[in-house]
């Protein structure tokens, strides 16, 4: 097959990238994707436009293998995804809807809940688990009763070596990229797209993006970095699918806590939504062959199904609409893309800004966050633009563009 993609020669024919005009792509992310395409079992690599270095592995990769599983090309952040909520607002007010953010974020929501019950219920049935557990606050309870079941991941594994700890971190947003964000539809590019997911020019979307919050950091601890084959393969895809469902969750309450904030946690005020996993390892198809698809920070982009594309802060997210194309392998970028190093950008950018500058986006966004060293980490300098990005998957057809969302209110604790 001729790919519309760029290969370097020293790697094997069935790697490739997936590059655009104005997409700067990191060497040491190449190198490392090259490697990762030599691995055994490994029949195709795509590097996604936000590829760059991972701690060993790329992030921004999607890897297929056949008979044997690795761990490590999905990392510690197992789950971590995004997930979009539709409402049926059109105006807010961010002074009132940053004052009810900061209260919302501050609750403890799972006080008086079992927290073993509450893990067990999470890890065997994601954020639909929610709605079973008593002490869960009402509302939660309620949007978790409307939640539609996700893709297979059956069955989990034994929950109880990945309790410790858990019920003080759910709903929470975590570190690095993640994010809890309030946004505006801004640009429709595909009405009909648009009018599929209840999205209108000027409507207010909720936009979470966030992990399972130290339980994916766990399963990854206990398997290693060794290929895994056989029984330790259905083993590991276990444990992974009981940390996916945690991450589901985790997001459905963050959505919830956004969805408090703006007054529309409540059945009428939600037009529709979706949720994806960022990294994970899914059963799939391959050049006709099945095949175990790896994903580490990139989103799925199946065919007709809804997808998003991450903006950096006070920059767009996009809305796409995937085509399952096997060319990127069913995926597309799951953000822009790092373009320095946290290191680099803290150092580079607190010689350019103040910290009081940090705390509103050009847009007129506001930011509520209270990690100094974050805020210059996660600036949107540090990242590569989106628009080159969005338009690389466009152009190699992974995706149609549908919708920008533009930032309002993002919350980084």
């Amino acid at each position: 097959m001729n790919l519309p993609v760029s290969q370097a020669s020293r790697w094997p024919s069935h790697a490739a990238v997936v590059r655009g005009d104005g997409v700067w792509m990191d060497p040491d992310g190449l190198a490392q994707l090259a490697s990762v395409a030599s691995l055994d079992g490994c029949v195709r690599a795509a590097g996604m436009p936000d590829l760059h270095p991972g701690r060993g592995f790329p992030v921004g990769a999607v890897v297929a293998t056949r008979g044997v599983v690795y761990p490590q090309l999905v990392g510690g952040d197992a789950g971590c995804g995004a997930r979009v909520a539709v409402t049926d607002l059109g105006r807010v007010s961010l002074d009132r809807l940053e004052r009810r953010a900061r209260s919302a974020f501050d609750d403890a929501p799972f006080d008086e809940a079992d927290p073993d019950a509450l893990f067990d219920a999470v890890w065997t049935s994601g954020a639909r688990g929610l709605a079973d557990v008593d002490g869960v606050p009402e509302g939660l309870r309620a949007l978790a009763g409307l939640e539609a079941s996700q893709p297979p991941l059956d069955p989990s594994g034994v929950p109880s070596s990945f309790r410790m700890g858990f019920a003080a971190s759910l709903g929470t947003v975590g570190g690095g990229n993640h994010f809890a964000e309030v946004s505006r539809v801004e640009d429709v590019v595909d009405p009909d797209g648009a009018a599929r997911l209840s999205l209108a020019a000027g409507s207010v979307v909720t936009l979470v993006h966030s992990g399972s919050r130290g339980v994916g950091a766990a399963v990854s601890a206990k398997w290693g970095s060794l290929p895994l084959r056989g029984d330790a393969s259905d083993d590991y895809l276990r444990d992974l699918a009981g940390a996916c469902r945690v991450a589901q969750a985790n997001r459905l309450a963050l959505t919830w806590r956004l969805l408090t904030a703006l007054g529309a946690a409540r059945e009428g005020s939600l037009l529709g939504g979706f949720d994806v996993t960022h990294n994970d390892v899914r059963a799939e198809v391959v050049a006709g062959h099945d095949a175990w698809v790896h994903r580490k920070g990139a989103a799925p982009a199946y065919a007709g199904a809804p997808t998003v594309v991450l903006g950096s802060r006070g920059t767009p997210s996009w809305i796409m609409e995937g085509t399952g194309s096997e060319i990127g392998l069913r995926s597309v970028a799951h953000g822009a893309g790092r373009r320095l190093a946290r290191a680099e950008a803290l150092r580079r950018l607190k010689e350019r800004y103040r910290r009081s500058e940090l705390t509103r986006s050009p847009s007129g966004g506001r930011l509520l966050c209270e990690d100094s060293d974050l805020l210059f980490e996660e600036h949107p300098d540090a990242y590569k633009a989106i628009a080159p990005v969005v338009a690389a998957l466009e152009a190699h057809t992974l995706a149609r563009r549908v919708a920008s969302l533009l930032p309002l209110l993002t919350v980084k604790r």
